[in-house]
């Protein structure tokens, strides 16, 4: 091959390339379009959700950001010690979180962690706060006293 058609060769190759590559980023940016059309989409229903029902919906959107942790656990508390004695049922509802399976599931795991840490008591199926006779330090809560919680996709899960 002579060195004019190997460098025709490679021209033709590179326009070829060129223009395949731009359309697939035209077609890569119409999608990103679309995407971001079908999350506004959703906004706006869950908007509309929360308005008609007058509580959230539940859905977690990617910006949104993590509680600090132990801060679940401090809120349980404080709301089990201004509750005189809540069921797991009414302490969901306070917080908003009736029907958000992550949100129950880490009310679960923070109650079973503060129960037993002694910071709350269950009598029945109603939590009251833990008596200091019982051992329990009050906070602070985030502390690990080795302890494996953590926090895997905003769920909280013990590890032993």
């Amino acid at each position: 091959m002579s060195d004019d058609r190997f460098s025709d060769y490679i021209a033709r190759e590179r326009e070829r390339l060129s223009r395949e590559r731009q359309e697939i980023s035209n077609q890569r940016r119409g999608l990103h379009n679309r995407l971001a059309a079908i999350d506004r989409e959703f906004q706006a229903l869950e908007a509309y959700q929360a308005a008609k029902t007058g509580r959230p919906s539940g859905r977690r959107t990617a910006m949104q950001r993590r509680t600090r942790r132990g801060s679940r656990r401090e809120e349980l508390l404080n709301l089990i010690r201004d509750g005189n004695g809540l069921s797991r049922g009414e302490i969901l509802e306070r917080m908003g979180l009736k029907g958000d399976k992550a949100g129950e599931a880490s009310v679960s795991n923070a109650l079973n962690a503060l129960l037993k840490r002694n910071h709350v008591r269950r009598e029945g199926r109603k939590y009251y706060p833990g008596s200091p006779e019982a051992g329990g330090a009050e906070l602070p809560l985030d502390a690990t006293e080795g302890d494996q919680t953590h926090e895997a996709n905003g769920e909280m899960s013990q590890g032993g």
